[in-house]
């Protein structure tokens, strides 16, 4: 008998698409055969060059892009995109079927992450649709302002008529600042019943706006008799851990706020920590085997997210294939054309490469975890409940029975009911301890289980370990997109959110979770330790291009030059390297439907986050190898437009795209390479006009025209740095950072004079 292999039942719930690279991969060959035979003209070449040094850091910086190249075309070779099915789901499984999910929101500090920010990420992940009896949420304010609590219990009592609503009636964006942004005249076409519904809860969620906004505004007295007794006489980086349950109701999922213990005695590991607590609380009041981790700005988009995942789940062959299931971060509202370069447009097709080797990346946020996987078990683990000894459980976990014990059920990967039984709010006193500052001391938590420690970038140390004990992992991207956040409005953000990436990623190097020894040691792809490479040089990078940044104003000043002259058919290779790398990303772009301002912008910041934030997350890492410096987790400044939901409030800045500057050392490096390559171009122009055109144009060819068209490049790339020396108030670099970045360009430009031959 034949199968209707178009019932629902036969069906797969997840489809992997191989993505067309055949076009890009010819055009990556061609730029490698190119690069390479940059290298080799300047080694044959060496010998004959009368000014040693540009040569030799060029080849040393050619080098290491050439490597960089590469590794880009490993990672871009094969590209796969994963496609889910929700609806094949729903009609395969019941809902008592369906896993429980933990869901894990985090915020650092509710000045530069607004709570109301916040409470709408939690409105969105109340209300998406999935079983409500099957998710628990929970809060982790490592801020513990008691603000952040009464906003989220605020939010508790609107989700009891938000949550409803949406679902009565398929809204389809379920955070309430995107529902309610659109024009009223939009509501004609619908019934009068939804019309009243809609007018009340718009009204309704201006309240909550309204009181959030208010009880910011003032300072909190916290009330002995209150909910808030606990925040009374406490500072925020030593203090008691609090646990409050606000909601175990079975109209909404189980509501959590953690606020885990600090002591300036006990580290606390950032976000890591935080999120080491949040497992460990919800292994004891809830312990369900999929956990969700999302940054307090991610809010769920799409309401079927959770079915998209399952999908995932339930679609892989073995446990193997979906360790963690990472959605994308895409962005709401980004400015037009991207002038900070900072919403990762440029990854997209990377990012399908990586999917296609033995899997994406954890980002940190936007994803499925497997408890089990969190908690340090291999692929090929068969551990019985039976079997597991208490002594192992405490040396790993720790010293709470409760932890212990469902730890051992998850572990044990029984079919059994693995929810917990006990309501959360009976739990309490069992979540408080272990979410003491020091329950973590002598156990695993950090370092084998968990969320590791040794790295800002939390997300990649922790991600590699999980890849590297032989898991692989899916990225899912459905349409809507899953989460949308909110990218870093300012110039000043961006730069210390890239800082802090650099920075954490290439302290990964130096962690036992180093990709090439995972390789080694463990059941890390080499395809995929070439991707963490390529990931985690991104502050090596910033040393080659700063370097680059001054080689052509060294050639000019000095009369040496590092690219073959003008009459030399040596110089064809840099200008097709040029030429087509430029068409290349462009045609990248365009597929992507990426204006070609957008493209300029993304080239540009590319150059100039390099040579800046990069440059210092590099710095403060090898300054911490050394012992001179601690890493400082530093949180990003969140967009917060003070709005309530009524479209009419919102007014477009027109200045919104201008770079703003402070006194940050950051912006450094960027006003000296601006300065020097201007002092250059300056001294190349006065130096060719004193050339007899008609009488010597081997000598006018041969005065650094290649040079000076790096520095007219670089100039370009540092426009809005030049326009910033001239400009006033948050708008112009300050005089302070102009004057540093001076006293630096007139020393180098003194330095290379002085090394000048005479000719």
């Amino acid at each position: 008998m034949s199968i209707n292999t178009q019932h629902s039942t036969y069906l797969p719930l997840q489809e992997k698409i191989v993505l067309n690279n055949k076009t890009a991969r010819a055009i990556e060959l061609v730029i490698l055969s190119l690069l390479v035979s940059m290298l080799a003209y300047r080694v044959i070449f060496f010998k004959d060059q009368n000014h040693y040094l540009p040569w030799l850091l060029a080849l040393l910086c050619e080098s290491w892009f050439t490597f960089i190249w590469i590794l880009i075309i490993s990672i871009k070779w094969n590209q796969i995109s994963t496609k889910t099915y929700p609806d094949r789901l729903l009609k395969r499984l019941h809902e008592f079927e369906l896993p429980a999910v933990d869901i894990f929101v985090t915020t650092a500090d509710p000045i530069l992450e607004p709570s109301i920010i916040t409470m709408n990420t939690v409105l969105s992940l109340l209300a998406v649709d999935y079983p409500t009896h099957k998710l628990a949420l929970y809060l982790s304010d490592d801020g513990c302002s008691p603000h952040t609590l009464y906003s989220l219990i605020e939010t508790t009592k609107f989700a009891k008529l938000w949550v409803p609503f949406c679902k009565r009636y398929n809204v389809q964006v379920r955070a309430p600042f995107r529902y309610f942004t659109f024009k009223s005249t939009m509501l004609e076409k619908e019934s009068f019943e939804f019309q009243q519904e809609w007018k009340k809860m718009k009204n309704e969620y201006g309240n909550l706006y309204k009181n959030i906004e208010l009880a910011a505004q003032r300072p909190f007295k916290c009330d002995p008799n209150s909910d808030f007794a606990d925040f009374c006489d406490v500072h925020r980086s030593d203090h008691p851990a609090i646990i409050k349950v606000i909601s175990e109701s079975t109209d909404l999922p189980s509501v959590i706020y953690i606020s885990r213990e600090k002591n300036p005695k006990h580290p606390h590991h950032y976000k890591a920590g935080a999120m080491n607590v949040l497992a460990r609380v919800s292994g004891v009041m809830t312990n369900a085997p999929l956990m969700l981790n999302v940054d307090c700005d991610m809010y769920a988009n799409n309401p079927q997210v959770f079915l998209h995942a399952m999908c995932v789940v339930f679609g892989c062959k073995n446990d193997q294939d979906s360790g963690f299931v990472q959605f994308p971060q895409a962005f709401y509202d980004g400015l037009k054309d991207d002038p900070f370069g900072n919403q990762l447009a440029q990854y997209y097709y990377l990012m399908h490469g990586m999917a296609a080797i033995q899997g994406i990346f954890y980002f940190g946020s936007n994803c499925f975890h497997r408890r089990k996987v969190i908690y340090g078990s291999s692929p090929n683990d068969k551990i019985k409940t039976e079997t597991i000894r208490n002594e192992d459980l405490h040396r790993v976990f720790g010293k709470s029975f409760e932890l212990r014990e469902s730890a051992a059920k998850i572990l044990s990967g029984s079919n059994s009911k693995i929810e917990n039984q006990k309501s959360p709010s009976s739990l309490i006193e069992a979540a408080i301890h272990v979410a003491g500052c020091s329950y973590e001391y002598g156990t695993h938590w950090g370092k084998k289980v968990g969320w590791l420690y040794g790295s800002a970038a939390e997300d990649m140390l922790t991600g590699i370990s999980i890849l590297g004990r032989g898991w692989k992992s899916i990225m899912c991207s459905p349409e809507p997109p899953a989460f949308l956040g909110c990218a870093p409005p300012t110039y000043p953000s961006t730069l210390t959110q890239q800082k802090r990436w650099a920075s954490g990623l290439l302290e990964v190097f130096f962690t036992d979770q180093n990709p090439l020894l995972l390789t080694i040691k463990e059941n890390l792809w080499f395809r995929q330790a070439l991707v963490c490479v390529w990931i985690c040089s991104w502050g090596v990078r910033s040393v080659m291009e700063l370097c680059y940044a001054f080689l052509p104003a060294y050639c000019i000043i000095t009369g040496s030059h590092f690219l073959p002259k003008f009459n030399e058919l040596a110089f064809l290779i840099p200008m097709s390297i040029f030429i087509i790398y430029n068409g290349y990303v462009f045609w990248e772009c365009k597929r992507l439907g990426i204006s070609l301002r957008m493209w300029w912008n993304l080239q540009r910041m590319g150059r100039v986050t390099a040579m800046t934030a990069w440059l210092f997350g590099f710095l403060s890492v090898m300054l911490k190898l050394i012992g001179l410096s601690e890493s400082v987790f530093e949180v990003t400044q969140k967009e917060h437009k003070t709005n309530d939901g009524d479209d009419d409030s919102n007014n477009d800045d027109k200045n919104v795209t201008m770079f703003t500057y402070d006194k940050s050392p950051m912006i450094i490096p960027g006003v000296v390479v601006l300065l020097v390559n201007t002092t250059a171009l300056i001294n190349g122009v006065l130096r060719l006009l004193k050339v007899d055109y008609n009488e010597i144009w081997k000598e006018v060819l041969g005065l650094g025209l290649g040079e000076m068209f790096c520095s007219v490049c670089l100039l370009l790339c540092f426009w809005e740095f030049f326009k910033g020396l001239f400009r006033n108030g948050k708008y112009g670099i300050p005089s302070s950072t102009i004057w540093k970045s001076g006293v630096l360009a007139l020393f180098f430009v003194h330095v290379c004079r002085r090394s000048a031959k005479p000719l």
